[in-house]
């Protein structure tokens, strides 16, 4: 402290009068405190499959907790795949920032994407974060160097069984249970896999209690892929006779070997051919049932985070990487472009987010990249193509997708406008056309009507811009002549 004679008392005035200055015009105000970010990732999981988005059979108090929260969006998409692993394009996508075919030119280089400090976890590590990940990974990158704490790492799926596949047939004693660990799966290792995930994620947030540094949280559990395996009291809460069959079903998709989600692709071999109602009822109640159960493992991971004092400042997103048809239009997989197997559920909670509310505005679920880095004040690099969803939260603007672009090989492309989808098999030479504000469903194909066509032009034409912009190598005119201008 300085003496106190009069020149250094008016000093002190000077110096106290300058304090107050600075401190009201915010020269000195303390920098905000950045918010930690926990990211949980269901894997196979439709949009569909909460009671949030408005399924009345299925039980998701967590998530539902969440949606009540926070806000959701009702038309968040993955933009499809260029292998029969939907999985690895997604997730390839969600950790680069890349759109798809931009993801798929540097996927056998995401090591060295990571190394050159293009990674997700990178840009947060970059900012300041304490990075930690627990789960599925799938991708090429060595995820115990791209994020500071590594719990777990994952593969793609569990463990299958020959006994899995092509079941339940009709009059026949189904040689699989879904709650029996002796066929290894999500039991393999002694524990069920979600609530490994559970666990190594609660461990974190009560370490992450006692430390200062903001944290990110990649939270990854393989529920609900298949082998649908969860404890039998889940399984009980859905009795297959009274499982509804969805709307859309089919025994048999007409295109299905043409878009390549034929006989011989895994998922869907996991039911038999042709589908049966009370097959796709025991798919359904499996599917439902590890939903549920990893739904228990969520609510655990929230109860942490409010025991840890760091909840107020901690954004949560919940998404998945793609959807899954579980007998819808005659499929098992997610290896189509229809809604049920691109769309996914997405939720946002965070300081100032609405509680309770609905935006329709189409996002891509790779949105939660540069959406934490705006969170993090990172800037955003210019190889990231997706975008932060922050100013669509604020209100600001409409989005910036006017239409959804999909792909899956080269045997299936798709266009998604707010009223109308267009999707494609090039194989087949076949267009279809669906009305979606009076057909969400994808029931009612129009492609043969004739007053369909000047429609189908203009899709045509708008998915061939964005084949430009999001470099798409599949050629279509020849294909579909009459569509072409």
């Amino acid at each position: 402290m300085l003496p106190c004679s009069p020149s250094n008392f008016l000093s002190r005035i000077l110096l106290a009068t300058l304090w107050g200055y600075c401190t009201c015009q915010g020269i000195y105000a303390a920098e905000p405190e950045s918010p930690n970010i926990l990211f949980i990732f269901a894997d196979d999981q439709s949009f569909e499959t909460m009671a949030a988005y408005g399924n009345d059979e299925i039980e998701t108090p967590n998530l539902d907790r969440l949606a009540a929260r926070g806000t959701r969006f009702s038309h968040c998409y993955n933009m499809g795949s260029w292998s029969g692993a939907v999985c690895v394009a997604s997730r390839t996508m969600l950790n680069s920032g890349r759109f798809l075919w931009q993801a798929n030119a540097i996927y056998n280089e995401s090591e060295a994407e990571r190394e050159a400090g293009r990674w997700w976890p990178s840009h947060l590590r970059q900012a300041g974060y304490r990075t930690y990940m627990t789960g599925k990974w799938h991708c090429k990158a060595n995820a115990t160097k791209s994020f500071d704490v590594v719990a777990d790492v994952r593969g793609g799926m569990p463990q299958q069984t020959p006994a899995g596949y092509n079941r339940p047939l009709a009059d026949q004693p189904d040689p699989w249970s879904p709650s029996d660990p002796s066929f290894g799966g999500f039991w393999k290792g002694g524990t069920h896999w979600s609530e490994v995930v559970g666990n190594h994620a609660t461990e974190f947030l009560a370490t992450a209690s006692k430390r200062s540094e903001p944290f990110f949280m990649y939270v990854a559990f393989n529920a609900p892929h298949d082998p649908r395996q969860s404890p039998q009291e889940y399984v009980d809460k859905y009795p297959a006779a009274e499982i509804a069959i969805p709307k859309n079903f089919l025994p048999i998709y007409p295109y299905c070997e043409e878009m390549g989600a034929g006989r011989s692709l895994r998922d869907e071999k996991l039911a038999p051919f042709p589908r049966t109602t009370h097959a796709v009822q025991v798919q359904r109640q499996e599917y439902y049932a590890i939903i549920t159960h990893m739904d228990v493992q969520i609510g655990r991971i929230l109860d942490a985070l409010k025991a840890s004092g760091k909840e107020d400042n901690t954004w949560i997103i919940f998404t998945a990487d793609h959807g899954l048809a579980v007998g819808q239009h005659g499929l098992m997989g997610k290896q189509n472009l229809y809604d049920h197997s691109t769309r996914v559920p997405f939720i946002v909670i965070g300081p100032d987010v609405p509680a309770n509310e609905t935006i329709d505005t189409p996002i891509y679920l790779q949105d939660v990249m540069p959406t934490t880095l705006e969170l993090a004040g990172t800037p955003r690099p210019a190889h990231v193509q997706f975008n932060s969803l922050l100013p669509i939260l604020r209100g600001e603007g409409e989005g910036a997708y006017p239409a959804i672009y999909g792909a899956y090989l080269n045997r299936q492309r798709s266009i998604r406008t707010e009223s109308a989808k267009l999707i494609l098999y090039p194989q087949a030479g076949v267009a279809r056309l669906y009305d979606m504000k009076a057909d969400p469903l994808e029931q009612n194909d129009l492609a043969g009507n004739p007053d369909s066509l000047p429609l189908m032009r203009t899709l045509f034409a708008q998915l061939q811009d964005l084949q430009a912009d999001y470099q798409d190598p599949l050629k279509l005119e020849e294909t579909f002549p009459r569509l072409a201008p």
